[in-house]
């Protein structure tokens, strides 16, 4: 035993060593990369995936009480729930918001004028509350009524993937036009690691969405989709090319995403790309390549595309 502890007493000695090493060679590493991009070594604090995982799913839980909410939670109780889930979450979305604003600004305190921004924008987001659980609502009815294996409105809630991940979207949607992207982002990617489904915030999507199995689905920044859409697995509203500037720099910001309008319908596996237009009434096959724009009421299949 004698020996094995000597052993075991050396191995950590040595360990020791070569991870003081390695922090000194992390440091150095980290320190350059900050004066690099930041300028400055110590950057403010971004927001929290963690916290903003749990702020999300307290939202939800207000957005609907009496499913996603505790389980032994009283009809005459579900207001005071309500209020005192809203009272806290916000308080903590409050948090973040200023952590985005002071890393934005760049400065290292956020002054006044960012602390009231920070709470005028937690403000403007409350009162959207309510339209988004109007939205919501919509948008779980056309899954009810889309999917025949859906046996009632609550399974829609609190089983299929896609709605998980339209609520997320809904609510990042809402902090994206805010002014808060970075947040929103962060939300949209934790659905995206639940779901297998990634949605932009910055898409713009109408009532009545219907996400059908959903893994495996992409919805670019600058998508456009009207009402009563519904897509199935594995599809893609992406983006066809990306140019790029002078420097050879990627030009950011600009529209390159499908538009695709009322009640249209595309089959899984379809992958559709670039600034082009699905009409309204059309169906897109599935796994069907589409660059190019189609008038309303197309049917869109391989065997065409082959053509």
């Amino acid at each position: 035993m004698t020996g094995i502890n000597s052993a075991s007493d050396l191995l950590l000695k040595s360990t020791h060593l070569e991870i003081d090493q390695v922090v000194a060679e992390l440091r150095a590493v980290r320190t350059a990369s900050l004066e690099q991009r930041q300028g400055h070594l110590r950057p403010p604090r971004l927001p929290s995936r963690k916290i903003l995982a749990g702020i999300a799913e307290g939202l939800r839980a207000a957005l609907f009480p009496n499913r996603l909410g505790p389980a032994d939670l009283a009809a005459e109780g579900v207001d005071h729930y309500v209020g005192h889930t809203l009272n806290s979450t916000l308080r903590a979305l409050l948090v973040q918001i200023q952590h985005e604003l002071h890393f934005i600004s760049g400065t290292e305190h956020l002054d006044k004028a960012g602390h009231e921004q920070a709470a005028a924008i937690t403000q403007a987001f409350a009162k959207r509350l309510p339209e988004i659980r109007r939205l919501l609502d919509d948008d779980i009815v056309a899954a009810y009524e889309g999917d025949p294996a859906a046996h009632c409105i609550d399974e829609v809630l609190v089983c299929y993937p896609g709605i998980a991940a339209i609520t997320y979207y809904r609510l990042a949607h809402e902090l994206y036009q805010l002014g808060v992207p970075l947040i929103a982002r962060m939300i949209s990617e934790i659905a995206h690691s639940m779901t297998g489904i990634e949605i932009h915030p910055g898409a713009q999507i109408g009532r009545r969405f219907f996400i059908d199995h959903g893994t495996g689905v992409v919805i670019g920044e600058t998508t456009i989709i009207g009402n009563n859409v519904r897509l199935y697995q594995a599809v893609t509203l992406g983006a066809k090319r990306f140019p790029v500037d002078e420097h050879g720099s990627l030009v950011k910001g600009i529209a390159r995403h499908p538009i695709v309008e009322d009640d249209v319908v595309v089959y899984a596996g379809a992958t559709i790309l670039g600034r082009i237009t699905i009409g309204r009434g059309s169906t897109i096959g599935g796994n069907v390549w589409l660059t190019r724009s189609v008038p309303p009421n197309s049917q869109i299949t391989q065997a065409q595309m082959r053509t």
